[in-house]
């Protein structure tokens, strides 16, 4: 697809955790601790987070919906026991208020700023709960319009349920919103089922593309978003 012919959107929705919030370094940062916590300062975090990453995406789309917090606490738990370490009471609380002060990448609120200068609605969708994502839009200094999320939705993304709740919040189609966001594996696959268009933000994670799906225009960061509406004569 391409932005050449798209009309100026009256709405932008973002993914929140690796698109505006800092998940992979914060995430890093609470499996380090936890690991020394438990007593196993030399094992592989990033193998730790690819099991929780498993577990965590293979619940989401299972019936009857859970929380994010309950989501989380069993991928939790369900890790631990894959890597032969104990669970205790106290662990998943830890790890959903880590999440919660997770800060915004450097040029985020910046961005934010501008785009709501150019008179842009923003909204972010997310595989969350209300209260756990509340931390981190405190930190977007009040530049987000809406905030819809997986709880409001009852499903997660992939799903298109989560989508087409939010384009119904809303007001809007899927043909009149442009989408932001930095996760192939959940917002990629949504645009390339649903058809809604999409930019990715490819910040050099081991995350990789689509093999079967390009999305409208692939930006290394947010602050790229101005230049990229600059060429479009988004901006005003």
């Amino acid at each position: 697809m391409s932005l050449s012919n798209f009309p100026r959107p009256t709405w932008l929705t973002f993914d929140c955790y690796g698109t505006l919030i800092q998940w992979d370094e914060g995430l890093l940062a609470y499996v380090e601790k936890l690991l020394q916590r438990k007593g196993l300062e030399n094992a592989d975090p990033d193998h730790f987070i690819e099991v929780y990453d498993g577990h965590e995406h293979r619940l989401e789309q299972q019936r009857p919906h859970r929380s994010f917090k309950q989501v989380s606490a069993l991928s939790l738990r369900l890790t631990l026991e894959d890597l032969g370490l104990a669970y205790e009471e106290g662990d998943a609380e830890q790890l959903n208020e880590h999440i919660r002060r997770m800060p915004p990448f450097p040029e985020v609120v910046e961005t934010l700023k501008w785009l709501k200068q150019q008179g842009f609605k923003l909204c972010i969708v997310s595989n969350t709960d209300d209260d756990v994502i509340a931390g981190n839009v405190a930190q977007l200094h009040g530049h987000m319009d809406r905030v819809i999320t997986a709880e409001q939705a009852q499903a997660y993304k992939p799903h298109p349920q989560l989508f087409n709740h939010a384009h119904r919040a809303l007001g809007i189609s899927k043909d009149e919103v442009l989408h932001i966001c930095a996760s192939p594996h959940l917002d990629l696959v949504a645009a390339r089922d649903m058809g809604f268009h999409c930019v990715w933000i490819d910040r050099g994670t081991k995350r990789k593309p689509l093999p079967d799906y390009q999305p409208d225009r692939v930006l290394p960061n947010l602050a790229e978003v101005k230049t990229l509406f600059e060429t479009l004569g988004w901006a005003r």
